[in-house]
């Protein structure tokens, strides 16, 4: 879950058009200047969706994923992890309505899930890519508030008040906490980068 949520910074054209790469292609989705996303999956005659032209191995397998995950769903509708992994699906296919659904399910079902920081990022991307930021930023906060070491959260909070709501102060507010915490973690080595490039 730690790739699906640096994403958020992958593939921005971040303050100057500068931003750190990550290296999974399969999870960069958002920015002001993000690619749109491939149109949705058509069924094949088998039933199993197909993947868009020009999408990674990655993307392909969560196309036949969604479709095996959507019937452990319908016989058993309370598996947490099943909605989690069909979030991230969506997620990795660049579906950000069905994936903050499936997110919301699996919140719902279990508020206090141990890795629940994580999802309430992910769902908090998805809410970025809608171009919804005040609810992006609300997951962020309540991911650093269920998990007040998540630096991906905090890393996101500066990413859209910086690209997107143009506010440098609040973005460096949540880098430089991230640096002071964890200064040479991966988050920490990019907040320094994007402080250098406000």
């Amino acid at each position: 879950m730690e790739n699906r949520n640096i994403l958020i910074g992958l593939g921005t054209g971040l303050v100057a058009g500068f931003l750190l790469g990550y290296g999974v292609a399969v999870y960069t989705t958002t920015g002001p200047s993000h690619q749109p996303p491939p149109p949705a999956a058509m069924p094949a005659a088998g039933g199993q969706p197909m993947a868009p032209q020009g999408m990674g191995m990655g993307q392909v397998d969560a196309f036949t994923r969604i479709t095996t995950t959507k019937a452990v769903l319908a016989a058993n509708p309370a598996d947490v992890e099943a909605w989690i992994l069909l979030g991230n699906d969506y997620f990795d296919t660049h579906q950000p309505k069905l994936a903050i659904e499936a997110y919301e399910k699996a919140l719902k079902l279990a508020p206090k899930h141990p890795h629940v920081a994580d999802i309430l990022t992910d769902q908090g991307i998805m809410y970025r890519e809608l171009q919804d930021y005040d609810k992006a930023l609300a997951n962020f906060r309540k991911a650093n508030e269920a998990d007040p070491t998540h630096l991906q959260s905090l890393l996101n909070t500066g990413i859209v008040y910086a690209s997107n709501l143009h506010d440098k102060a609040a973005a460096r507010k949540a880098w430089n906490k991230i640096i002071e915490m964890a200064p040479e973690s991966p988050q920490g080595l990019q907040a320094k980068q994007f402080l250098q490039g406000l």
